[in-house]
């Protein structure tokens, strides 16, 4: 994944002038790219670096610039401006606070104005290219970067070929290590994620190749959403000091992380895209919502989440690649491998399904459902945890199959299945990730688990006239 220094062509002759002057070799006040170096602390001061601040203390030296493998390279035939010696301090929590209600387009302005060349916008090919259009429309020069892992669809490579006409760009890609990836597909093969989980195969085609580029920035832009993932992004800001990753100067607190639509609904992005008429992934309608490598990612059916899409093999809360780590809610983050939160957090999630038509069974109550060989009516149970945004985004249709079957002489239930009750769920009751929904019929101990990805209640309510 690299960077590329874009500007569309259609940009003012303020940005083109903007470019000539900077890359301009006869300016003996450009400093080149890479050739900085952070001067020793003044008056013995701490190490300590407060991730609120983040402070410029760069200083022009004339060695020749080291190579460097990040997304400078193609870059590096333009300058920056130079760089003042004057310790500039920001207070990035206030200043998220202060842009907390400002509109998209005036944070992607604010975050262009402020660090310049030394930005870049990560595009992953999905509706991200929102962003791009934002920064279009500030009217400054701006730079895109793009993670490409080997094993994206061709819809997301035809897309980066259509974004790259409209705004007149080169799109810089990063790519992972060649011998990373063949050594973990020599011992695993090439479909070693859906046996031991996407985190390794992640870490070698997107974290590492990202750690790279963002070396060579002091600043970068993405598209995260709090509606995203309601159990992992929930809390995202719209700029901050990014607790995970360094840039150009190296150390913490050395990259600043700006989320220009971090408060914007999904439906929103669309329509914004469909307003400006903006080239989107094909895959976007086939099903699509949140796109990454094609075998990690498939279209969301009618009551799933839209990150449902994604590692769907795996529990919810597992279902980030850790390019934004950083920004995991803290109650999801102190949650153990059970789902259970650690005895020193104190998260607290909210129950769901909770209505009077759904019943809350016990482990007894549903130890005894399911050795029962003849019940008084058949039932349909659901498995869940309330944490999962997966669960959260049925709940709707269980609570109205509820009320559909309510004197029906069907029951329906809900059992909580996470913690300690995880290991039973999984062992007797056919749990293999959250949701899980099973039909107990009237004449048979063995309960019969629902088959298809398709919550919406004519499908639940389908199944169980089925079996009913």
């Amino acid at each position: 994944m690299a960077l590329a220094v874009t500007s569309s062509s259609s940009t003012t002759a303020a940005s083109t002038s903007f470019f000539s002057r900077i890359a301009s070799s006869s300016d003996p006040k450009a400093p080149e790219i890479g050739s900085f170096k952070v001067p020793e602390r003044p008056n013995g001061s701490s190490g300590v670096v407060n991730l609120t601040q983040r402070r410029s203390l760069v200083r022009r030296v004339n060695a020749e610039p080291q190579r460097r493998d990040s997304i400078v390279p193609l870059a590096a035939t333009i300058a920056t401006p130079e760089v003042s010696e004057k310790q500039d301090e920001e207070d990035y929590e206030q200043l998220a606070r202060d842009l907390e209600n400002a509109s998209p387009l005036e944070i992607m302005d604010k975050a262009l104005e402020k660090f310049g060349n030394d930005i870049a916008i990560a595009f992953s090919g999905a509706e991200d290219v929102a962003l791009l259009e934002y920064a279009h429309l500030t009217g400054r020069p701006f730079r895109v970067f793009s993670l490409d892992t080997g094993r994206l669809n061709p819809e997301t490579y035809r897309l980066f070929d259509d974004v790259e006409k409209r705004y007149g760009i080169h799109i810089e890609y990063m790519f992972p290590d060649a011998v990373e990836v063949q050594a973990l597909v020599r011992t695993k093969g090439l479909f070693s994620f859906y046996e031991d989980g996407h985190q390794e195969c992640c870490r070698v085609r997107k974290v590492r190749p990202l750690r790279r580029a963002l070396k060579g920035l002091k600043a970068w832009i993405t598209g995260q959403r709090k509606d995203q993932s309601p159990g992992t992004r929930s809390e995202i800001p719209v700029v901050q000091v990014d607790p995970v990753f360094e840039g150009l100067d190296g150390g913490i607190g050395s990259l600043v992380k700006w989320n220009p639509v971090a408060n914007v609904k999904g439906n929103d992005i669309w329509t914004f895209l469909r307003t400006m008429n903006v080239p989107v992934n094909a895959l976007h309608s086939q099903g699509y919502v949140s796109i990454g490598c094609e075998p990690c990612t498939r279209p969301v059916l009618p009551g799933q989440h839209e990150r449902e899409g994604r590692w769907w093999w795996e529990d919810a809360k597992a279902k980030e690649c850790g390019l934004h780590k950083g920004n995991i809610k803290q109650d999801a983050a102190q949650l153990n491998g059970n789902g259970v939160a650690h005895e020193n957090s104190t998260a607290t999630v909210a129950d769901i399904f909770d209505t009077q038509n759904v019943v809350s069974l016990s482990r007894s109550g549903i130890e005894n459902l399911a050795k029962s060989e003849e019940r008084k009516e058949p039932w349909v149970v659901v498995l869940y945890a309330p944490w999962c945004q997966f669960c959260q985004a049925m709940e709707q249709s269980y609570v109205e199959l509820a009320d559909k079957l309510a004197g029906s002489g069907v029951k329906v239930g809900k059992f909580r299945a996470d913690g300690e009750q995880k290991e039973y769920a999984k062992s007797e009751l056919q749990l293999g990730s959250f949701p899980t929904i099973l039909l107990f019929p009237k004449h048979s101990s063995r309960p019969i688990k629902y088959p298809s990805e398709k919550r919406d209640v004519d499908s639940l309510m389908a199944f169980v006239n089925a079996l009913r």
